[in-house]
């Protein structure tokens, strides 16, 4: 599979991604568990069928200590009994959060509620950029068509750092 552009080739494309991308950095800092943002990246990537970032996100995760059972199981949390109540809770967010068109209102009080009882509100201000930020990259990766496969772990670290 061929992209349909090339993102690092084209100058506006290129500043944007590189700015979103960095938005993303002071995220790190909020306390919200690394394990939780990338299980709530795996999830997002997986309602929106964009596989760079479930190549890039499975991959850091496993590089990060994550067990392939729980990155197998991301897909059926509601089932699973591998993920955390706090784990539970923001895959609950990412998914209505992702799925704003598919309910009425968007994200229920109750999903609210419940990521609140797990996370203070520094935790949810990273949570909800997290996933706001995940579903752009998703959508750019999606409507260009990027390929999946040939992510090397570390290649965003390095991105950022540019």
């Amino acid at each position: 599979m061929e992209a349909r552009l090339n993102m690092f080739a084209n100058k506006s494309a290129m500043s944007f991604v590189k700015r979103l991308a960095g938005a993303h950095m002071p995220l790190a800092d909020a306390g919200l568990p690394a394990a939780t943002q990338e299980l709530v990246k795996i999830r997002a990537s997986q309602i929106n069928g964009c596989s760079g970032c479930l190549d890039m996100h499975t991959k850091e995760a496993a590089a990060a200590g994550e067990t392939t059972l729980r990155l197998h199981l991301v897909a059926a949390w509601r089932e699973a009994t591998v993920f955390t109540d706090a784990e539970r809770a923001a895959l609950e967010l990412a998914e209505e959060g992702t799925r704003l068109a598919d309910g009425a209102g968007g994200v229920s009080d109750a999903v609210w509620e419940n990521a609140a009882k797990h996370f203070d509100e520094e935790q949810l201000g990273a949570l909800v950029c997290l996933i706001a930020g995940i579903n752009a990259f998703n959508r750019l990766n999606v409507i260009t068509q990027q390929p999946a496969g040939d992510y090397v772990v570390g290649q965003a670290a390095a991105f950022h750092q540019e």
